[in-house]
């Protein structure tokens, strides 16, 4: 051990912090190499006084060096220091969580991300789609003679997928040359293909995006809401409330560019829900548009917006906004210090303040404030917040057994968040919660899901109901041709 000490010590100081340093290393990386090994806990007289080891000054360089992080004001840096102790490990671990949660998880199996609908699941692990549950308007995108898929199947695309959606009877997806694909129902033209009003039973490219690099699809209910690499958003389908963004209630038959946003900066997430549509841009402004029943835009009144108007709640008090979940009748936000908010409808506990009242703006979340929160997940009455240590908290509707407490039952309210005990030995890094069941996945590539299971939508075809979380085992197609369509 003492030879293996002197040798690393050796090395040039310069050389070993910037391997450190050059983005690669997550945080528990770096807490690791703080912890096991006694080199990396000196500062060698060369770090500045307020870092006490090599790993902490490298946590602060990667942080320097996130978009997000850089995006926030001086106060709102300082605010998230506090709150990680001024330990700048646990900041960068926070800015990597949030990313992930949204994104997608990094484990040894590769890339994961999942979304789940009404009654199928998405999920894509190091660049191919699986799916399972109902097809039902042909969301599933294998074709028409398939109804049902029982297991986690691969879908054979002969594409690298690095984003899903699918909350409801169509799904998009993006590759990593930032092409986006879409099928399912599309009697309300929300696939982008034009003036083609039938079901699309495959993945089929949009034409009029040509040339346009995307990274994110958020499909709502008859509409889609897409995100380009330089911040632009475009969308397509049904208006009827302005979710579309275009100043007027006409739908779009190919994605358009809102162009509100040309004059009101970068966007960095989307979300959408089932007429609502919410946009952050990256100096942590929220925009919502669309549909204003339930308050779920959070300006205080339920008028519907044609247009991203931001949400002054949040804009008074200086809460930088990262990240946004739409429900179909609620909202929630996660603010640059991990807090959480919710408004809109409140039945069942949905908003998680301990009642069935309905928020008509935003208002903290205080019953898991002691926690940093990484990612909100909200859906029909129901909410999901994980923090950054991996804990899942669930308030709202039970809906058949998929708010995932095994003590309750399957029609019960919980108006509270709580600590979803039965995945406590797990790090949860990304939840999506679909209308009756709901899935997770672990820092190591684990998928669980737990809900109704009437349709197969958590691929354990011999069960009805899952109450308790189960493990997801995922099935390949090892032959037939790829089903991906280039275009109409």
């Amino acid at each position: 051990m003492a030879d293996r000490l002197g040798s690393l010590q050796e090395l040039p100081i310069h050389l070993i912090q910037e391997i450190l340093s050059n983005g690669q290393l997550s945080a528990a990386d770096l807490a690791r190499l703080e912890a096991s090994c006694y080199a990396f806990r000196e500062s060698y007289g060369f770090l500045p006084s307020r870092f006490k080891s090599m790993p902490e000054l490298a946590a602060f360089q990667s942080c320097l060096a996130d978009t997000m992080f850089f995006a926030m004001s001086l106060a709102s840096r300082t605010e998230l220091l506090n709150r990680c102790g001024s330990n700048w490990k646990l900041v960068l671990r926070f800015l990597q969580s949030v990313r992930q949660a949204f994104g997608s998880v990094e484990t040894p199996k590769g890339n994961v991300q999942v979304t789940t609908g009404k009654y199928h699941t998405l999920l894509v692990e190091d660049g191919s789609l699986y799916n399972c549950g109902s097809s039902i308007c042909g969301v599933l995108g294998h074709g028409p003679e398939i109804t049902q898929c029982g297991s986690l199947t691969r879908l054979p695309l002969g594409l690298t997928v690095t984003h899903v959606s699918g909350s409801h009877n169509h799904a998009a997806l993006v590759t990593q040359s930032g092409e986006v694909f879409t099928w399912g129902d599309n009697s309300s033209f929300c696939c982008g293909h034009g003036e083609v009003g039938c079901v699309i039973f495959r993945p089929t490219k949009i034409e009029a995006l040509k040339g346009i690099i995307c990274k994110q699809v958020a499909t709502g209910l008859s509409y889609t809401v897409i995100l380009t690499k330089y911040g632009q958003v475009y969308t397509c389908g049904s208006n009827s409330h302005g979710q579309l963004g275009h100043g007027d209630t006409l739908e779009r038959t190919t994605p358009r560019k809102v162009e509100r946003f040309n004059s009101l900066g970068p966007v960095l997430q989307i979300a959408a829900g089932v007429s609502h549509t919410m946009a952050v841009t990256e100096d942590g402004t929220l925009y919502t548009f669309g549909s204003g029943s339930n308050f779920c835009l959070g300006h205080g009144d339920p008028r519907d917006e044609f247009q991203p108007r931001a949400v002054q709640a949040f804009k008074r008090k200086n809460i930088h906004v990262i990240r946004v979940s739409a429900g179909d009748e609620h909202s929630v936000a996660l603010d640059s210090n991990g807090y959480v908010y919710t408004w809109g409808k409140g039945y069942c506990g949905a908003l998680g303040h301990g009642d069935e009242v309905d928020k008509t703006t935003p208002e903290l979340l205080t019953g898991i404030k002691e926690h940093r929160a990484v990612q909100v997940c909200a859906r029909k009455r129901k909410t999901f917040v994980l923090s950054d240590d991996g804990l899942v908290f669930a308030f709202g509707w039970m809906g058949f057994g998929s708010l995932g407490f095994v003590d309750r039952g399957i029609s019960d309210k919980v108006v509270s968040p709580l600590v979803l005990e039965t995945l406590k030995g797990y790090h949860i890094s990304q939840i999506s919660t679909g209308l009756y069941h709901t899935v997770a996945v672990t820092n190591k590539g684990l998928i669980f899901g737990f809900g109704d299971n009437e349709r197969a939508q958590l691929g354990q075809e011999s069960l009805r109901q899952c109450l308790e979380p189960r493990e997801i085992k995922m099935w390949d197609v090892l032959e037939g041709p790829d089903i991906v369509l280039e275009s109409l």
